[in-house]
């Protein structure tokens, strides 16, 4: 399994040749481990990314947690899926919308701080605040197919994960 070497890589080789799932929860990758990974070195929202999977302002990541990061990232992950995490990384403030401030960390990490406080101002200015369920019927639309009434399901509260769904 690709991931569970990659997590093993991060730990150093500090795991047990056995991943037993009563002891998982034990072992953490710290983010400075973490940001040594190519799939995430790059990303400029790749601390926030390990601190929504965390559930941590350390950025580390449990063998579980780490998973389920891999799980949402891979292809075959569903979009909503993805769109719930893509808010919840987004959400700098964890109010459950996406404004001002949240657009300014998400300017702020897109430009690595190089920008001046006017410049940042003029593109944060616009009065904006989206919410999870705008964000999820942009990303999501409903389908002809399916019942267009039906709402997806709230953002969790922080600090909670969510789980992605196992398909049979």
């Amino acid at each position: 399994m690709r991931a569970e070497r990659l997590f093993r890589k991060v730990c150093g080789g500090n795991l047990p040749l056995q991943l037993d799932p009563s002891i998982t929860s034990s072992f953490r990758a710290s983010f400075a481990d973490l940001n040594t990974l190519p799939e995430l070195k790059e990303n400029p929202f790749r601390r926030r990314v390990c601190e929504v999977f965390g559930e941590s302002p350390d950025g580390g990541l449990t063998f579980e947690q780490f998973l389920e990061m891999f799980s949402v990232f891979s292809e075959s992950s569903p979009r909503d899926v993805k769109a719930t995490y893509a808010f919840r990384v987004y959400d700098f403030d964890g109010d459950g919308f996406l404004g001002e401030a949240d657009l300014g960390e998400v300017v702020r990490h897109l430009t690595h701080d190089l920008l001046s406080a006017e410049e940042y101002a003029t593109i944060v200015s616009k009065d904006l605040k989206l919410s999870f369920l705008h964000l999820h019927l942009r990303l999501c639309p409903p389908t002809p197919a399916l019942d267009t009434h039906a709402r997806p399901p709230p953002p969790p509260p922080p600090g909670k994960a969510l789980k992605p769904k196992q398909h049979d």
